[in-house]
């Protein structure tokens, strides 16, 4: 068990290994590699914490912290690197590009140390910095400019306030719709970047859908579910 635990760290730690493939793609301007190594990134940061709950790393290897060490790696694949996306792909020029590479890290650091982050359906509390999810869907749906700008303004506000969004392996509430929903979102980002990001209507199509669906499914629980304490009490 303790071998078993001690794996599932360095599992965890080969998702910075990932994050430096990222950002060495990002620095050549290769968006499409970029994204095939943050969906990587995704994927194990879906697997490793249920593998960690399961094999309670917390007993079995105590000298690391996986928490922290999920965090670091998150910051860096979450925020960091798709800041930088946005702020060097062209989606937001001159000011605009300026403007939301400093925001982002900016509020997901006040965000990422908030000690309110998680809920007791272990859903979060506030937008929880997916950033890399938020720019690889704009890379395949492509909206202007202003619309970009106008969504980062608004997730930015919305990591502070007291809105829901769900977590597709954690959350157990519909559940067996996330999950699924999340694979075929991982699935057609991926091949979208492996087609380079080249304009398909079914793929933007699917891409836009899935992605309102994580987005969005947190809040529709908080009003359908709140609204139902409230007319019971």
């Amino acid at each position: 068990m303790r071998l078993r635990a001690y794996a599932i760290h360095l599992f965890t730690a080969a998702g910075a290994s990932l994050a430096m493939l990222a950002l060495l793609e990002a620095a050549q301007q290769d968006w499409a590699m970029m994204a095939i190594w943050l969906a990587i990134a995704f994927v194990v940061d879906g697997i490793d914490g249920p593998l960690a709950r399961r094999y309670d790393v917390r007993t079995h290897a105590r000298v690391i912290d996986g928490t922290l060490l999920d965090l670091i790696i998150d910051f860096l694949t979450y925020v960091m690197i798709p800041a930088y996306a946005l702020y060097g792909s062209g989606l937001l020029p001159g000011w605009t590009g300026w403007f939301v590479v400093l925001l982002i890290p900016f509020a997901s650091s006040l965000y990422f140390a908030d000690t309110r982050m998680k809920t007791d359906d272990a859903s979060f509390r506030g937008f929880p910095a997916c950033w890399n999810m938020v720019v690889l869907a704009l890379l395949v749906i492509q909206p202007g400019w202003g619309v970009i700008f106008g969504l980062v303004l608004l997730l930015s506000a919305a990591q502070f306030l007291m809105l829901r969004f769900i977590h597709p392996v954690r959350t157990s509430r519909w559940r067996t719709v996330s999950l699924p929903v999340a694979m075929i979102w991982t699935g057609c980002i991926a091949y979208s970047a492996w087609i380079d990001f080249a304009s398909m209507s079914v793929l933007t199509g699917i891409v836009a859908v899935t992605s309102a669906y994580l987005l969005l499914a947190g809040i529709a629980q908080q009003i359908i579910y709140e609204s139902r304490s409230a007319a019971l009490m």
